[in-house]
């Protein structure tokens, strides 16, 4: 059953199955939530999304699934669990934020960022060397977001890079990791479930 919710965006369409989809990936009880707003005034990246976590909670209690994807707060997300921490009902709001990448990947919802691409760099490097390639993530990262023509900004990652570098902090080489088949095999079978 659809129900539209009258909103300041005008009338919405609200999505309970998709409350519930977030609900069952996530292993959390939103219906917890009583927008007491500990989770956002604890979050250190609340002031670059969009939507603080607390107002993107009740979005995905009230089912408003195309405002909630087509946002940015979950790409945000730092992952640091200041939020679930603080949170009085023990939400574990890290796992919905997971939750709702997840669903966002597969519907093929970008936001309003690149962080998707980076997102999806990040564990392409995993997945290929066992563990994060930075020089690599940097540099397909840099071609496919299309930064490689922002030449202040390339020149000022080539300096900071040089520095990292000399400093030990950046290898050339990727990684040499023990247990690469493993990983692969945990890709494997994410994107089984997923």
């Amino acid at each position: 059953m659809t129900v539209q919710l009258v909103t300041e965006k005008g009338k919405e369409k609200c999505d309970p199955a998709f409350t519930k989809e977030v609900m069952e990936r996530s292993h959390s009880h939103l219906e917890r939530c009583y927008q007491c707003i500990a989770c956002s005034s604890g979050c250190p990246g609340a002031y670059q999304m969009d939507y603080p976590p607390h107002q993107l909670l009740r979005m995905v209690q009230l089912g408003l699934k195309d405002r909630v994807l087509d946002s940015n707060t979950f790409w945000i997300c730092l992952s640091c669990e200041t939020c679930a921490t603080r949170c009085p009902n023990d939400i574990e709001i890290v796992l919905v934020m997971d939750a709702l990448r997840e669903i966002a990947l597969k519907e093929g919802r970008k936001g309003t960022t690149k962080l998707p691409l980076f997102h999806a760099t990040f564990l392409y490097m995993v997945k290929m060397f066992g563990k994060v390639y930075e020089l690599g993530l940097i540099l397909v990262y840099t071609i496919f977001s299309g930064n490689i023509l922002k030449l202040k900004g390339l020149m000022r990652d080539a300096v900071l890079g040089v520095k990292m570098f000399m400093r030990g902090k950046l290898a050339i080489l990727p990684p040499r990791v023990k247990g690469k088949a493993q990983i692969k095999r945990i890709f494997q079978l994410s994107s089984k479930t997923g």
